[in-house]
């Protein structure tokens, strides 16, 4: 990685949160896909199958059976066949704040087969006059870095985790308060301050009903606590101290190393290791992390916000980017693609624009899979380790020597 790149990384994802949530309320919200049946006898599951509703706790989550609109179970690639082209979309924050990112994105996905991961914060769900519920590590009580929501918008993000699960997306965590600077960075955090911020944020979700006193919403459909397989932590930050606590609890993978190469990933501690990759940046020598405020903090010089005559240039710019990196795998070495966006509009939804684009641009591909990252990391479970060692050896960009089936044929 450059040293552009990686100032690009300490930089650009600092005090991201700071401007998180300033956006007024009012966009559509998310509806109309299949809903479980409210907890309780003879309740019924997603779809209106005959899956009971099984209310947990107080019924802020159900189990409601297996989830909805997931592909085939994996099978281990064969020696000399082509791997899939993986691509992950994934989102940090995933809260619906008032300007119809959430719901745009669930229709794009629907429209295209795909499937993405939303790492939720868990205080998204948590109205800001119980804010004094959240005690996060190293920090006063009731901090934060991000904004809490309105309730209108907790209500809506609510409606969108829900139809987002029931379209078979993945939730997974951000934590909650988004801490990047200072002492009480999570950068310094401590195992047991993880455990700690881990516990709450899955309080949040789980408790919501009680802590907001909304009656009138239906449980979200899913147990939580199974459901959950990995998470992002804020700015990239703390993931050494981390996952210790991510492999007690069972945790599948994490996605919070910085700098990564578009290479075929392994594992730390026992977790798959799926960072953010440097992908090729047009007009550049220097690559740029495959994350949209890593590109805007490269364009607009770390704010969110740049000339409005620059927006044609830079939206074009990002597209290329995704794509660039997209067709370096596709057309070489076949490394999965992680791409992380942010639900916001930063200089003049520019960002958002060019994930949709790159998505279309993707999606029609022959050998293509647009995923979750837990569905990636299901698929990795099941390859020959030899196999995937194989495959690990090629670097960004490298073809395999005479051709997949003669560079697998021995693996």
């Amino acid at each position: 990685m450059s040293d552009a790149t990686r100032d690009v990384t300490r930089r650009g994802l600092l005090g991201l949160g700071a401007a998180a949530v300033a956006l007024a309320a009012g966009a559509a919200a998310c509806g109309g896909g299949s809903r479980p049946g409210r907890p309780g006898p003879g309740g019924t599951g997603p779809g209106g199958s005959a899956a009971p509703v099984r209310p947990i706790g107080d019924g802020s989550t159900a189990d409601t059976g297996p989830q909805p609109r997931q592909p085939a179970g994996p099978v281990p690639l064969q020696p000399g066949e082509t791997p899939p082209q993986f691509v992950v979309f994934s989102w940090d924050g995933a809260g619906e704040i008032g300007n119809g990112l959430f719901p745009r994105f669930l229709k794009l996905a629907k429209d295209h087969g795909a499937a993405m991961t939303f790492f939720l914060s868990g205080i998204y769900l948590l109205p800001e006059a119980k804010k004094d519920l959240y005690r996060p590590p190293k920090n006063p009580v009731g901090a934060s870095d991000i904004g809490y929501l309105k309730d209108e918008n907790v209500r809506n993000t609510l409606n969108c985790v829900r139809q987002a699960w029931l379209d078979g997306h993945e939730v997974g965590t951000h934590f909650n308060g988004h801490f990047c600077s200072g002492s009480g960075s999570v950068a310094h955090w401590t195992p047991d301050d993880w455990e700690s911020e881990i516990e709450q944020a899955v309080s949040f979700v789980t408790g919501w009903r009680t802590n907001t006193g909304f009656t009138d919403i239906e449980p979200l459909p899913f147990d939580y606590r199974k459901e959950l397989a990995g998470g992002r932590t804020p700015c990239l930050l703390g993931q050494d101290n981390l996952l210790p606590v991510a492999r007690k609890l069972g945790w599948r993978y994490d996605a919070s190393s910085p700098g990564g190469l578009q290479v075929w990933p392994g594992k730390r501690s026992g977790l798959w290791d799926l960072p953010l990759q440097s992908v090729p940046f047009p007009g550049h020598t220097f690559e740029v992390l495959s994350m949209d405020y890593n590109i805007l903090a490269n364009q607009s010089k770390n704010t969110t916000r740049g000339a409005s005559s620059n927006y044609p240039a830079w939206r074009t710019q990002a597209t290329s980017a995704y794509l660039g990196g997209f067709r370096r795998a596709y057309e070489t070495n076949r490394a999965p693609l992680f791409i992380g966006n942010h639900f916001e509009e930063w200089n003049g939804g520019i960002y958002m624009d060019a994930v949709e684009e790159a998505l279309k641009g993707m999606s029609d591909k022959k050998d293509v899979r647009l995923v979750s990252f837990r569905q990636f990391a299901d698929w990795l479970d099941v390859q020959d380790p030899k196999l995937l060692a194989r495959l690990q050896e090629l670097a960004p960009g490298q073809s395999p020597a005479g051709g997949w089936r003669t560079y697998l044929s021995g693996a």
